[in-house]
Protein backbone atom coordinates (compact mmCIF):
# COMPACT_ATOMS: atom_id res chain seq x y z
CA UNK A 1 0.00 0.00 0.00
CA UNK A 2 2.73 2.49 0.91
CA UNK A 3 4.46 1.76 -2.52
CA UNK A 4 1.54 2.72 -4.38
CA UNK A 5 1.39 5.57 -2.47
CA UNK A 6 4.93 6.67 -2.46
CA UNK A 7 3.51 7.55 -6.41
CA UNK A 8 1.88 10.63 -5.05
CA UNK A 9 -0.39 10.24 -7.82
CA UNK A 10 -2.89 8.29 -5.80
CA UNK A 11 -5.04 8.99 -2.99
CA UNK A 12 -5.33 5.36 -1.06
CA UNK A 13 -7.57 3.58 1.55
CA UNK A 14 -6.76 0.41 3.56
CA UNK A 15 -9.43 -1.31 5.24
CA UNK A 16 -9.33 -3.98 7.92
CA UNK A 17 -10.98 -5.57 10.30
CA UNK A 18 -8.35 -5.24 13.31
CA UNK A 19 -7.85 -2.62 15.07
CA UNK A 20 -4.59 -3.26 15.94
CA UNK A 21 -3.69 -3.94 12.16
CA UNK A 22 -5.14 -0.43 11.23
CA UNK A 23 -2.93 0.76 14.03
CA UNK A 24 0.24 -0.93 12.67
CA UNK A 25 -0.39 -0.06 9.38
CA UNK A 26 -0.67 3.91 9.89
CA UNK A 27 2.45 3.45 12.07
CA UNK A 28 4.47 2.39 8.65
CA UNK A 29 2.47 5.18 6.72
CA UNK A 30 3.84 7.41 9.06
CA UNK A 31 7.42 6.12 9.25
CA UNK A 32 7.06 6.21 4.84
CA UNK A 33 6.21 9.62 5.13
CA UNK A 34 3.19 8.44 2.95
CA UNK A 35 -0.68 9.74 3.17
CA UNK A 36 -3.15 7.61 3.30
CA UNK A 37 -6.59 6.67 4.81
CA UNK A 38 -6.80 3.57 7.00
CA UNK A 39 -10.12 2.55 8.13
CA UNK A 40 -11.40 -0.27 10.50
CA UNK A 41 -14.53 -2.00 9.16
CA UNK A 42 -16.03 -5.07 7.88
CA UNK A 43 -15.03 -6.11 4.15
CA UNK A 44 -19.00 -7.17 4.01
CA UNK A 45 -20.10 -4.04 5.60
CA UNK A 46 -17.53 -1.26 3.82
CA UNK A 47 -17.70 1.97 5.69
CA UNK A 48 -17.02 3.68 2.55
CA UNK A 49 -18.91 5.90 0.15
CA UNK A 50 -20.45 4.49 -2.92
CA UNK A 51 -18.33 4.56 -6.24
CA UNK A 52 -15.44 6.09 -4.70
CA UNK A 53 -12.74 3.31 -6.21
CA UNK A 54 -11.08 2.90 -8.89
CA UNK A 55 -9.15 -0.30 -7.78
CA UNK A 56 -9.77 -2.94 -4.95
CA UNK A 57 -6.92 -5.32 -3.57
CA UNK A 58 -7.65 -7.99 -1.09
CA UNK A 59 -4.42 -10.06 -1.03
CA UNK A 60 -4.75 -13.15 1.60
CA UNK A 61 -7.88 -12.13 3.43
CA UNK A 62 -10.69 -13.44 1.28
CA UNK A 63 -10.54 -17.11 2.67
CA UNK A 64 -11.07 -15.33 6.22
CA UNK A 65 -14.22 -13.03 5.07
CA UNK A 66 -17.26 -14.85 7.03
CA UNK A 67 -19.84 -13.46 4.66
CA UNK A 68 -17.87 -13.97 1.09
CA UNK A 69 -20.84 -13.22 -0.65
CA UNK A 70 -21.53 -10.05 0.44
CA UNK A 71 -18.07 -9.03 0.46
CA UNK A 72 -17.82 -9.05 -3.31
CA UNK A 73 -21.41 -7.37 -3.69
CA UNK A 74 -19.46 -4.92 -1.52
CA UNK A 75 -16.38 -4.13 -3.15
CA UNK A 76 -18.61 -3.71 -6.38
CA UNK A 77 -20.98 -1.21 -4.40
CA UNK A 78 -17.93 1.07 -3.71
CA UNK A 79 -16.41 1.09 -7.16
CA UNK A 80 -16.80 3.18 -10.08
CA UNK A 81 -18.57 2.23 -13.20
CA UNK A 82 -15.35 -0.06 -14.79
CA UNK A 83 -14.02 -0.04 -11.47
CA UNK A 84 -11.37 -3.28 -10.79
CA UNK A 85 -11.44 -5.62 -7.79
CA UNK A 86 -8.18 -7.59 -7.53
CA UNK A 87 -8.17 -10.33 -4.76
CA UNK A 88 -5.48 -12.50 -4.33
CA UNK A 89 -5.69 -15.43 -2.41
CA UNK A 90 -4.48 -19.48 -1.72
CA UNK A 91 -5.80 -21.68 -3.65
CA UNK A 92 -7.49 -24.57 -2.45
CA UNK A 93 -6.59 -26.71 -5.13
CA UNK A 94 -3.45 -26.37 -4.82
CA UNK A 95 -1.06 -29.89 -3.96
CA UNK A 96 1.19 -30.76 -0.88
CA UNK A 97 3.89 -30.51 -3.34
CA UNK A 98 2.84 -26.54 -4.31
CA UNK A 99 3.25 -26.15 -0.41
CA UNK A 100 6.62 -27.71 -0.42
CA UNK A 101 8.06 -25.51 -3.37
CA UNK A 102 6.35 -22.69 -1.73
CA UNK A 103 8.88 -23.45 1.41
CA UNK A 104 11.19 -23.91 -0.34
CA UNK A 105 11.47 -20.40 -2.56
CA UNK A 106 11.33 -19.51 1.22
CA UNK A 107 14.48 -20.69 1.72
CA UNK A 108 13.30 -21.95 4.85
CA UNK A 109 14.52 -25.02 6.65
CA UNK A 110 14.16 -27.18 10.17
CA UNK A 111 11.73 -26.29 12.09
CA UNK A 112 10.85 -22.96 10.75
CA UNK A 113 10.47 -24.66 7.05
CA UNK A 114 8.01 -27.43 8.99
CA UNK A 115 5.83 -24.67 10.58
CA UNK A 116 5.14 -22.96 7.08
CA UNK A 117 4.12 -25.92 5.51
CA UNK A 118 1.98 -27.00 8.36
CA UNK A 119 0.60 -23.08 8.61
CA UNK A 120 -0.18 -23.31 5.08
CA UNK A 121 -1.78 -26.70 4.89
CA UNK A 122 -4.16 -25.76 7.52
CA UNK A 123 -5.11 -22.48 5.32
CA UNK A 124 -5.74 -24.44 2.72
CA UNK A 125 -8.72 -25.87 4.26
CA UNK A 126 -10.13 -22.29 4.74
CA UNK A 127 -9.21 -21.02 1.27
CA UNK A 128 -11.79 -21.44 -2.12
CA UNK A 129 -11.32 -23.47 -5.31
CA UNK A 130 -11.12 -21.96 -8.57
CA UNK A 131 -14.20 -23.44 -9.25
CA UNK A 132 -15.70 -21.93 -5.97
CA UNK A 133 -14.39 -18.49 -6.50
CA UNK A 134 -15.95 -18.51 -10.29
CA UNK A 135 -19.55 -19.89 -8.60
CA UNK A 136 -19.36 -17.01 -6.04
CA UNK A 137 -18.34 -14.14 -8.80
CA UNK A 138 -21.72 -15.82 -10.99
CA UNK A 139 -24.04 -14.91 -8.04
CA UNK A 140 -22.34 -11.56 -7.31
CA UNK A 141 -23.42 -8.06 -8.34
CA UNK A 142 -20.58 -8.73 -10.61
CA UNK A 143 -21.69 -11.55 -11.99
CA UNK A 144 -18.43 -13.37 -13.90
CA UNK A 145 -14.55 -12.99 -12.93
CA UNK A 146 -11.29 -13.39 -14.41
CA UNK A 147 -9.25 -16.34 -12.09
CA UNK A 148 -5.41 -16.95 -12.66
CA UNK A 149 -4.06 -20.02 -10.76
CA UNK A 150 -0.51 -20.69 -9.86
CA UNK A 151 1.22 -22.38 -7.33
CA UNK A 152 -0.84 -22.09 -3.94
CA UNK A 153 -2.44 -18.73 -4.90
CA UNK A 154 -4.87 -17.35 -7.26
CA UNK A 155 -5.77 -13.87 -9.04
CA UNK A 156 -9.32 -13.01 -9.54
CA UNK A 157 -9.96 -10.14 -11.09
CA UNK A 158 -13.62 -8.67 -10.84
CA UNK A 159 -14.96 -5.41 -13.17
CA UNK A 160 -17.82 -3.44 -12.48
CA UNK A 161 -19.71 -3.06 -15.52
CA UNK A 162 -19.36 0.79 -16.84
Amino acid sequence: MSSIARLGRFRVTGLDMSHTMVELARERAREAGVEVVLRQGDAARMPLPDGAFDLIVCQAAFKNFGEPLRARDEMHRVLRPGGLAIVQDMNRDCTDADIAAEVRVAALRGWSGFMMGRALRSLRRRAYSVAEFDRLAAVSAFGACQITAAGIGMEVRLRRAG
